[in-house]
């Protein structure tokens, strides 16, 4: 697909513009409206593929939890039938559309490797995530930080708190969740690991209280994220604090989702996935 076109949708997605200007952006670029229509499909997620580990899978237990010390605030608790008395725990948090399908799939993936994976619904204390796509984001974008730091804050310290849990605590996030990855560890001490996929980076004044140790995934294409790269790198590391960054050349924005087909990469999602296994197992016991 024309990147031009990928490059448009990603400026959609992320408040650059309403649909109606996009589709009409869009359809100047294609030629015709019905070819701008056709287009949607492809790069929209289709969650007909979010089974990568189905819900009724035998290895694991799924169910939806209340997440005490934040009204409201609720979480998709996903854990393994087998593993030990006291495993590691992870918060997944979502991109800019919520807890989706795609999202609780990613949760159930991360509890077949072993670890107690929550992932937590930031829209939940408004009514939960919707099934709409475009309201989800419109709810997204009327968090504000203060809340999404406590949100976070409480998932720690419920997965902390719980007997089945060896007190070590982690979190994954995609995009809008990668940005709110990198601000939880700043404020979060008890975070061991913290990985971003793709998302946007804190004050390089407020590096140094990071704890936790961090691995930091991002697309070749993404204009936009990268653009915060070097001060983030450069604040890393004077601040002396224990981090990779991985770029996936050729890649774009949101390569981890495989439920969008216009930039779902197979080989960039495998080998950060491989890498962010093996990180949790490392960091977190």
């Amino acid at each position: 697909m024309d990147q031009r076109i990928i490059d448009l949708y990603d400026d959609y997605t992320h408040g650059g513009m309403n649909r109606r200007t996009f589709l009409d952006r869009l359809a100047a670029m294609v030629g015709s409206v019905a070819g701008a229509t056709a287009l949607m499909p492809v790069l929209q997620n289709n969650y007909a593929h979010a089974q990568t580990v189905p819900e009724g899978d035998a290895r694991i237990t799924a169910e939806m939890v209340d997440i005490p010390g934040a009204q409201g605030l609720k979480g998709y608790l996903v854990k393994p039938k087998a593993g030990g008395d006291k495993l590691p725990t992870v918060i997944v948090i979502h991109e800019n559309r919520g807890l989706n399908p795609h999202i609780k799939d990613v949760t159930r993936r991360m509890a077949t490797e072993g670890f107690i994976a929550l992932g937590v619904d930031y829209l939940s204390p408004m009514g939960g995530t919707p099934a709409d796509e475009e309201k989800g984001r419109e709810m997204i974008g009327q968090l504000k930080q203060p809340d999404v730091i406590s949100y976070g804050k409480a998932a720690v310290a419920y997965l902390k708190g719980r007997p089945d849990s060896n007190s070590k605590v982690g979190a994954i996030g995609f995009c809008w969740g990668g940005g709110a990855v990198n601000n939880l560890a700043v404020n979060e001490p008890n975070l061991s690991a913290g990985l971003a996929y793709y998302g946007g980076q804190p004050k390089a004044e407020d590096v140094p209280k990071i704890q936790a140790a961090l691995m930091l995934h991002y697309a070749g294409l993404d204009e936009r994220i990268n653009a915060g790269i070097p001060a983030y790198d450069a604040a890393l590391k004077q601040a002396g604090k224990t981090y990779e960054i991985h770029l996936y050349e050729g890649a774009n924005h949101a390569f981890n989702n495989d439920t969008n087909a216009a930039r779902y990469d197979k080989d960039a999602a495998d080998r950060a996935w491989q890498r962010t296994v093996a990180f949790l197992k490392k960091n977190l016991g």
